[in-house]
Parts: structure tokens; sequence; C-alpha cells
């Protein structure tokens, strides 16, 4: 278990929180989960729910909330994999529109769940604009919105530049995609209370248990751990961007790290000439997307701008002096009213990028092991849907979410190492390229591809304060 898990983000910081027991001993259970984030979290809720009588244990290597579900953006929104018009190009206008209608009913849960288990975690619900700064992009947008009208799909419009700037004064803005349909929150006070809730429901989650070894018998599924043992009759693998350390999932998907900055609390006279009253969530059209909001005590988060690769199966990307600093020039360039602005916590974290950019889950060799992935830097309302699809398959039902195209879907593997790193460094050096050229105004990151796992520091210091997060999307944010 990490010494200081705060310095992991700073969403860690804004709630006490004692990490529970490990696993000493034996136990035997009917559904195993690894993975204490998310989706472990919001799975072990649904088959409680589905049967209060299942005996459950979650195991969780480190905290809960120390991954991605305690150091991402706090976005709940609508976005799968790129963009609409990619998922259309790779499954067809029917599946990139169920895949939208899915994404729907998942920020919809998600909220439904927060409010009707009283879980505080800074919920609101402000929208989402997804804003064009330069031409290029303004196009990509319009594109974007007929691919989503062309579906039948509501609720999503486009405004001009005199709008978008009466939402948000920024002197980049050239108008934005509007869609009504997206929360914020604070998702390490969301992670710790759907541990509140869990525990509640009878799971027994045990932190700091990492699972080294997963053996099949006849007898069920035997889960060894430093110091216990877990015999189980089903098992769920939420590992999402931790997935290739499991060797029967190596090749589904690469971690990617994205990079967080935040600023000092705004005071209102600098607030008041951005306006941004209505605290919208924002992301901008980049393949290497900028995603921004406020916090519940108005501090700018702004995160995105490039990613870092590391070969194998290295997890130490959470530090990149060099996006950092990027990203700090690229919030008073969004808002130059901000400058001089104190910057107060840096943070990074991994995302589960699939080779053809879309989420995956389902069966793992046989039907007693369950497995999610690929949630491309959006999960946060995926995660809680997923929970209820992982459910669905752990107690053999057929439902309307295990019928989803991406559910037991045969995923496109990466390459073995060094062909894997070298494939991830040549998308992203595409994606950058690209960014370039549709928007030459805005100054490129200056780290270039440089070596096999080149941008790292191994393991999160402390910056100027304390620290930090994380949520990609290669595409966007």
């Amino acid at each position: 278990m990490t010494d200081d898990f705060r310095d992991k983000s700073y969403w860690l910081t804004t709630r006490e929180y004692e990490p529970g027991t490990t696993l000493e001993g034996a136990i035997e259970v009917d559904v195993a989960i690894v993975g204490g984030g998310f989706t472990g979290l919001s799975a072990a809720h649904h088959l409680k729910r589905a049967d209060p009588d299942l005996t459950i244990a979650l195991l969780e290597s480190q905290v809960i909330g120390f991954g991605a579900s305690g150091r991402n953006g706090g976005f709940n929104m609508t976005l799968f994999g790129l963009t609409l018009s990619i998922t259309a190009l790779r499954f067809g206008k029917d599946g990139a529109r169920e895949a939208h209608l899915y994404m729907e009913r998942a920020v919809d849960t998600t909220h439904d769940l927060i409010s009707d288990l009283a879980i505080d975690c800074d919920y609101e619900h402000p929208g989402f604009l997804r804003v064009a700064t330069s031409a290029k992009y303004r196009d990509r947008i319009l594109h974007e919105i007929d691919v989503a009208h062309s579906l039948g799909l509501e609720g999503i419009e486009w405004i001009g530049r005199e709008e978008v700037q009466g939402r948000v004064a920024s002197p980049l803005y050239l108008g934005a995609w509007w869609e009504p349909r997206c929360g914020l929150l604070n998702p390490a006070k969301l992670s710790w209370g759907w541990k509140d809730v869990v525990v509640g429901q009878g799971v027994q989650v045990f932190e700091g248990t990492p699972v080294v070894e997963m053996e099949r018998s006849g007898d069920g599924i035997r889960l060894d751990t430093p110091d216990g043992r877990v015999l189980a009759d089903k098992v769920v693998l939420a590992t999402n961007a931790y997935s290739h350390l499991i060797p029967q999932l190596k090749r589904k998907q690469v971690p990617a790290w994205t990079h967080i900055v935040l600023t000092e609390p705004i005071v209102d006279e600098r607030l008041d000439a951005i306006g941004w009253r209505g605290r919208e969530g924002i992301e901008d059209a980049r393949n290497l997307v900028h995603y921004y909001r406020l916090t519940a005590d108005n501090r700018l988060l702004m995160g995105g701008r490039d990613v870092s690769i590391r070969y194998g199966a290295d997890m130490e990307g959470d530090l990149n002096d060099q996006v950092f600093s990027d990203l700090e020039r690229d919030v008073i360039q969004t808002f130059p009213s901000l400058g001089g602005i104190d910057f107060t916590h840096r943070w990074g974290g991994p995302v589960s990028v699939t080779l053809d950019m879309a989420p995956a889950l389902g069966f793992l060799g046989d039907e007693r092991v369950v497995y999610s992935l690929g949630c491309m830097g959006h999960g946060v309302s995926m995660t809680h849907l997923n929970g209820a699809t992982v459910a669905d398959l752990i107690l053999g039902r057929k439902t309307d979410l295990t019928d989803v195209f991406f559910v037991n879907r045969r995923t496109l593997p990466w390459p073995p190492e060094p062909i894997r790193t070298l494939a991830a460094q040549a998308i992203r050096g595409y994606m950058r390229w690209e960014d370039r050229r549709f928007d030459p105004t805005r100054p490129p990151a200056l780290c270039g591809l440089g070596g096999l796992g080149a941008w790292g520091h191994g393991g999160l210091t402390r910056p100027r304060r304390p620290p930090l997060v994380l949520r990609l999307r290669l595409d966007r944010h």
C-alpha cells in the first residue's frame, strides 16, 4: 500500500479517509472483484442489489480511489471511444448510435445512483461545451453534430461565437457543441462514498491487497495475495489501465498517461472577467484534447494536452514536467485575465487505451471470469453502467446491457514489445501533427517522441504545494 496516496491527486486531499484492512488468511466467496475503482465498486453494488445473499470480496492493491477513479477530471459525460464519426467508421452507424445511447444511459445512471444513494461528491449538472478554437476545429465539430443528427440523436446542438462567448469569454472560442447532459463531480469523494455503500451492503473490501496469482480449477478460482487467499466461484477483473499486468489481458490495452494542473481558487473579480457562471464542463476539439472545469471551490482544472507512453509494465508515468508547464501556459492563453495566477497542484494517471479506441468487456476464458477495460479516459459514466453490465454477465443474465456490440467483442490485439510502444508513439505522433496542422496558433507540445519511456520520473513527488488526477481522450480529452 502506498505510504502517501494523497500525493496522487488534489481530489484525494479533499476528504478524510482511512484505508481499510488487508486480507490475511483464506476466505471463500461467491464473487471476487479485483480492483477498487468505479467499475469494481459499482459491480459489487449491482450484484448485491440483484442478490443480497451473494458473498463478495473486493480486492484493491492500494487504496480505494488510488487509480483513475481518484485521479480523473470528474466529468460525467457521453463520449464513447474517440468521436461519433470514428465509432461509426469502425462499428457502423448502428453501432455508433447504440454506443451513444449506452453512454446517455450511463450518464443518467451515474447521476441517479449518486442521488438515490446520497453520496456526497459535490455533484452538479451544468452541461458540456466542446469548443472550436480554429476554423478547422469548427468544421470538425459541425461535422460531428451532423453525424449525431443523422443518427437520430437529440440534445446536441451548435452554438455560435457570440453565444459561447456569452457563456465563457475566451478569445479562442469560435463556437461550440452544446450538450446539456453532462455532470461534474469530485471523483475521490465518489470512490470513498461508494466504498461506504458496498460495505453497508455486506461486501468485504480489502485494501493493500494485490492479487499476485490467479488459478482456475474445478473447485473454483483461486486468487493469491501476499498474506491471504480467496477461493471464488466467479471473478471480476475490474483493472482497466492496469489490465496489461494480467497475462490473459496483456495485449487488449495499453496505459497512456494524461496530466492535470490546478489553480488556486479564483476570486469573484477574476471569474467575472471570464463569465463561466454556468460552470459548464469544457473540452476543445483537438486530438490530444484539453479538458477543463471549475471545482466546487472555484479552482480551474485543466488536463490533457499530451500523453506519456511507458515501455512494458512500467506504471510510473504520473509526472511530466514539460506537459505540466505546457498546460499552465495553455490556461493563460485560454483566459488571459488569469495571468499571474498560482498553480497549486499537478498530477497524472494512466488511461486504458485499446488499439481500436473503443472499450471492451466480457468473459475471459470461460464464463466464470469477466473483465472490463478500455474506457479511454472518459470512464466516470461508463464504469457505473458497466458495473451493471458486469453484474448481468456474472449472474448469467441476458439483458439489453449484455447485448450491446462491445460486450464480448473480439478486440484488436496490441503487438508485443517493443513494437507496442513504438506503435503507440506513432499514433500519438500523428495526432500531434494533425493538431498542429489544425491550429497553428496554439504552441505545440515541446517534448518530442523521445526514447522509450522518456517522460516519467518514477513515482509522484510533491510539487509546489500538495498534489493532484486523470482523464484522457486521445482525440479530445
